[in-house]
């Protein structure tokens, strides 16, 4: 390796980390929230139920805001973008931490979430033009990897603090990590001009694209399987598995390890396959949640299966992400953003479908078996995208 080769190393890796600390602080203030939220409605007055609504609008924020960032800032440099990005949800989270009131916290939370997507996406397309074609999807699994090591990390260490010093300190704990963020974007992601041929129109352009809207739609159904079962993972832990539910903290954590070894195993797989690697997640995806309800009647069993869900579903992660980005052509930074609005859409599918079945007097093994049919149905979906590209490719020759 040649010296120069050595610094051209070393930068993409300090910027790709620099992408992956501001992923760790999102994933961090998106989850502790949950853990929080009996403290959380103690301080603000309202039932733990109501205060389960500063959970919706952190998601209705991500829903909204990474479309339209992403398109309206189509003409605003990358790493300014993603400066700006961040700059707000450090202002998101202070303002989180101060909010007095049930109103404000539901309105700092919105704002908290509006970036979320966009940097993801906007993150992920500046990874990928940092490294040659071979290696984009690599660089798009590092660049998200922040997400998953914060349910190891960042979620069980904040939600300590929260439960000690009260619901505000992680919320301000993660603004710190935002400007941490800030700096290292500043001295360690390159400015990347934009062309001239990308404005709103050139972004927007990829809602016209018939596999832009299929990866989407792989996305949120093939994910919903996962949040079926995940959105009821406490209870499913305690009643069929025998945990305490101190110990689901563990469990989570596990899911955590899954979820980091997954998306960097995903990424090198998409790399080396991309169709396949699709393909391939969300079968495992299938097989993990269909036999989850039965490995979970023992705590060895629900260990394995927690860690294998993470593990499968964030597999498909780069292999999605990288997908948009390819069929998206000049709006690459939208599609990207669009992936994380329609996961939200997908958590939220997921848990409703999970407590239907639920309501309907079926047990915690059978939210997993619905999942285990969403996979399925993503498999179809992603199988149909894949023969619409061979179909393409021989009107094209």
């Amino acid at each position: 390796m040649t010296p120069d080769t050595d610094r051209g190393g070393r930068h993409v890796g300090l910027a790709l980390f620099a992408l992956a600390t501001g992923g760790f602080a999102i994933g961090t203030t998106e989850f502790v929230t949950m853990g929080l939220l009996p403290q959380i409605a103690d301080g603000v007055g309202v039932s733990i139920p109501t205060a389960g609504h500063v959970v919706s609008a952190y998601a209705l924020g991500v829903v909204v805001g990474a479309p339209v960032i992403a398109a309206l800032g189509a003409r605003t440099g990358r790493k300014r973008l993603l400066l700006g990005l961040m700059a707000v949800f450090v202002l998101g989270n202070v303002l989180s931490a101060v909010a007095s009131s049930y109103e404000f916290l539901m309105a700092a939370r919105f704002l908290t979430g509006v970036p979320h997507g966009a940097f993801f996406g906007i993150g992920a397309v500046v990874g990928a033009s940092m490294v040659p074609a071979g290696r984009r999807a690599w660089a798009v699994s590092m660049s998200m990897v922040g997400l998953p090591v914060s349910n190891i990390v960042g979620v069980p260490v904040t939600t300590l603090l929260g439960q000690k010093l009260g619901w505000q300190v992680p919320f301000l704990a993660v603004g710190g990590l935002g400007l941490l963020t800030l700096v290292a974007v500043w001295f360690w992601v390159t400015p990347q001009p934009v062309g001239s041929d990308v404005n709103v129109r050139s972004e927007l352009s990829a809602l016209s694209r018939p596999q832009v809207w299929m990866a989407l739609l792989v996305g949120m159904v093939g994910f919903g399987g996962m949040f079926a079962t995940y959105s009821y993972i406490t209870p499913t832990m305690t009643e069929l598995a025998g945990f305490s539910e101190a110990a689901v903290t563990i469990v989570l954590a596990v899911y955590g390890v899954g979820m980091t070894c997954g998306t960097v195993v995903g990424g090198r797989l998409a790399d080396r396959a991309l169709m396949p690697s699709l393909y391939g997640g969300l079968i495992a995806i299938a097989v993990v949640l269909g036999t989850f309800g039965w490995l979970a009647q023992t705590r060895p069993g629900a260990l394995a299966a927690v860690f294998a869900m993470g593990f499968s579903a964030s597999i498909l992660v780069p292999a999605l992400q990288t997908r948009l980005m390819d069929v998206a052509h000049e709006g690459q930074s939208l599609a990207a953003s669009l992936n994380h609005s329609t996961l939200n859409i997908a958590n939220a599918l997921g848990a409703w479908l999970g407590s239907v079945v639920l309501a309907a007097g079926y047990g915690y093994e059978w939210p997993s078996r619905v999942g285990a049919a969403l996979a399925a149905a993503g498999l179809v979906l992603a199988l149909i995208s894949g023969l619409m590209d061979r179909r393409g490719s021989r009107l094209r020759a």
